[in-house]
């Protein structure tokens, strides 16, 4: 079950994090659910270093960092080429 929602969870902030990016971006699903699972790591850790990981309500701004990790690694894959038919 943990799996899944890894997936889920890298999913949902990849595609969140490519609505964020102006453009589109051809990067293929299995690698955003992948940069996406990677960010909400990343995410996690920087809020944690921040100290604003675990709040009273929501944790917006842990959901922000996930999401802009997130953007940050698929702008720099776009950019190297990846994911583009040739």
């Amino acid at each position: 079950m943990t799996l899944i929602w890894a997936l889920v969870v890298g999913l949902l902030v990849g595609l969140l994090a490519k609505l964020v990016l102006p453009g589109r971006q051809p990067v293929p699903l299995w690698l955003t659910i992948l940069l996406g699972l990677v960010g909400a790591l990343v995410g996690n850790a920087l809020a944690g270093a921040l100290g604003v990981r675990d709040t009273g309500g929501v944790d917006w701004i842990r959901h922000l960092l996930q999401v802009g990790v997130a953007a940050a690694l698929i702008s720099f894959t776009t950019a190297a080429g990846v994911g583009r038919r040739r």
